[in-house]
């Protein structure tokens, strides 16, 4: 029976590990709590600069399904907004990933399927007016990201704060 013992204990710690790891990498990431409340992100310099590349990828498509409304361009709207769709999220280094909480990739993933459902609703009904409605909740999710999240630079090459 006490052979049995030395396994069950290794079993139990590497679960307890790969709970933490689980914990760290997937939901908390690499993050601090400022004064004003928001969470500060800690990324290198390369990978905050990929992500504001995103955010200005966003705002562009923004200005342009805007745009597009304005001069009731359905194909410059749905173009826009599938530029910035999930499938533009496909690039994302596993490193980022790992250090972004998960509340802010849900917050992402919702935002690049908000513009997805933009570009399909507009398509489908060939109708400007739609793309409204879809690009108000666009503008909530950036909105509640930029009021919860700040990117700030780690010290260090290393990747520590």
């Amino acid at each position: 029976m006490k052979n049995c013992v030395l396994p069950w204990v290794l079993a139990l710690g590497f679960a307890l590990l790969s709970a933490g790891m689980a914990y760290q990498f997937i939901l908390r990431g690499n993050t601090l709590t400022l004064v004003d409340q928001r969470v500060a992100v800690v990324l290198s310099a390369e990978e905050r600069a990929l992500v504001l590349s995103e955010m200005r990828d966003f705002l562009d498509s923004v200005r342009e399904i805007t745009q597009g409304v304005v001069e009731q361009d359905t194909a410059t709207i749905v173009r826009a907004a599938r530029a910035v769709g999930r499938e533009s999220a496909q690039g994302v280094p596993a490193s980022l990933m790992g250090k972004l909480p998960f509340e802010f990739k849900a917050l992402g993933l919702k935002t690049h399927s908000a513009f997805d459902e933009l570009a399909l609703n507009v398509e489908q009904m060939n109708s400007v007016e739609s793309a409204l409605p879809e690009l108000g909740k666009v503008l909530n999710n950036c909105v509640a990201c930029h009021a919860t999240y700040r990117l700030a630079i780690t010290e260090n090459a290393q990747g520590s704060p």
